[in-house]
């Protein structure tokens, strides 16, 4: 369960004064940037009335904030510059994310944008018919079930942003992990693996574009790493996880 808490500074800048305001926070931001215990930051101005600035701040955990940040050199520069700025806070605090979240439907996802169930399904198809004529990854799935194809077309649906199929018909990631404990999948199997799943998108028709590209061979990259983590001989058995969500430019947020 992650420990990262937001804060947020909202303060109230006569306007004579805000440009001064944000130049000194475009330099204080040099701080917050090189800081280990800050993951983002934003400063945002209010469009109703001009006066409204909320700087929005991501810290790995409040105890990170308050005592590693404000306790380091970093934030004596950081203070140095917005001290000036402090009589105009109306309201400093620290806030934990809540379960209601989401996104909205402004950005397709990368499974809308693919084509849907249909495109993932084509795609297992055309890549197991592959990996069965392939010397290097044939023995490693040497009697498949005849469902794993369409398993497997249910979890990549899932990852990139479709309905949660694999979830509630296979289980979730621990479930997906399993599958691969001693294995013993090696770097030559992991990366044909990779090649011919890029060959199958092509010969599926999935999306070409480059940011569609860059997301799916950035899962492939990230999961068969996994994968061979988890078919070695030192591998943990992870706790019941849910199916990793893959977007655009993005991976699984970052967990130290």
């Amino acid at each position: 369960m992650t420990t990262q808490t937001v804060e947020y500074i909202r303060y109230r800048i006569p306007e004579q004064h805000s440009a001064e305001f944000l130049a000194a926070f475009t330099r204080a931001a040099r701080q917050l940037a090189a800081a280990p215990q800050c993951v983002d930051y934003e400063l945002t101005r209010c469009e109703q009335d001009f006066e409204h600035f909320i700087l929005r701040v991501t810290w790995t955990s409040t105890e990170d904030h308050v005592v590693g940040f404000r306790q380091s050199e970093l934030f004596t520069d950081f203070h140095a510059e917005v001290r000036a700025y402090i009589p105009y806070i109306e309201e400093m605090r620290h806030y934990k994310p809540t379960a209601v979240r989401g996104s909205g439907a402004s950005v397709p996802t990368l499974y809308a944008w693919a084509g849907g169930a249909e495109a993932f399904t084509r795609l297992t198809e055309v890549f197991y018919d592959k990996v069965h004529k392939d010397e290097v990854l044939a023995p490693v799935f040497e009697g498949l079930a005849p469902e794993h194809a369409l398993h497997v077309a249910l979890w990549l649906g899932e990852v990139f942003g479709g309905p949660p199929a694999y979830s509630e018909t296979q289980g979730g990631h621990g479930h997906m992990v399993a599958k691969h404990f001693g294995k013993n999948i090696t770097e030559v199997q992991r990366r044909r693996w990779v090649n011919l799943l890029q060959d199958a998108a092509d010969e599926a028709d999935l999306p070409t574009d480059a940011e569609f590209r860059s997301a799916f061979l950035a899962y492939a990259e990230w999961g068969t790493r996994l994968a061979v983590y988890f078919s070695g001989p030192d591998a943990v058995t992870p706790g019941e996880q849910p199916v990793p969500k893959w977007t655009w430019g993005a991976a699984p947020p970052y967990r130290p």
